[in-house]
């Protein structure tokens, strides 16, 4: 895929889940915040279903969700991504601020939507600030999208269990986020679509505005040694013969 499709694909995909996004938007504020669809059902069963070591777990997976973990992730998919450590640092540099540009725009978003969260009575972990879209998931979806584009581009042909495994805990965080009782559902659900929204965005900006032999190092995969199926020659020593 050249530079050109790969843009398209990208801004394909920003606006399409932007548009979701937006819809789901305007619904919970059409609401005033109160919970949508199967949010109340959500929650029900999650309070229903909380033994010590479900929560627990649940516990530590949504930690890794916020803090450095996934930062040092992204700076992990730049060094994965680029061929050469300048292009590795600048990759990671750009991982992280689409990163950091992502939390402020989200944060700017739940700011004005002021969604309430799930009654309090309901936690198992401690949380702060408005619902919607909910944090944890949007940076999770973020850095686990971030490091999958990164083992794409570096393997295209492998590492498919590995990218299964990091999408998997990017989708896992957000769900913990309920099963904890401090998100609504559509909390997550508008976590991912911002995720995927401004990754697509990011991608977009990226595939049109990045230098070509600077995107050239970063997009062309590792070449995978051919085998040497020449003759060999065990008693010759490599040296000629007469005819």
């Amino acid at each position: 895929m050249n530079r050109r499709d790969a843009a398209d694909v990208a801004g394909s995909v920003s606006l399409g889940t932007w548009a979701a996004f937006t819809v789901l938007a305007l619904f919970v504020t059409g609401r005033a915040g109160a919970p949508l669809w199967l949010d109340d059902r959500f929650l029900i069963w999650s309070v229903g279903h909380r033994p010590e070591e479900a929560v627990a777990l649940a516990r530590g997976v949504t930690a890794t969700g916020t803090g450095a973990v996934p930062y040092l992730l992204v700076a992990l998919a730049g060094a994965v991504a680029g061929r050469t450590p300048r292009t590795r640092l600048l990759a990671s540099a750009l991982g992280l601020a689409c990163l950091a540009a992502g939390q402020l725009l989200r944060y700017g978003v739940m700011e004005s939507i002021q969604r309430p969260r799930p009654p309090r009575g309901d936690w198992t972990t401690h949380a702060s600030g408005w619902a919607f879209p909910s944090g944890h998931t949007t940076t999770a979806a973020l850095a686990a999208g971030l490091l999958v584009i990164a083992l794409t581009l570096r393997a295209p042909q492998g590492g498919t269990t590995l990218r299964i495994a990091v999408c998997g805990w990017g989708l896992l965080v957000g769900l913990t986020r309920v099963y904890l009782g401090v998100h609504w559902f559509t909390d997550v659900v508008g976590g991912w679509l911002f995720a995927a929204g401004w990754l697509g965005a990011c991608l977009w900006a990226a595939a049109h505005w990045l230098p070509t032999p600077l995107l050239t190092n970063m997009i062309t995969p590792t070449p995978i040694p051919a085998e040497d199926h020449a003759p060999q020659d065990p008693g010759g020593g490599g040296r000629s013969h007469p005819a």
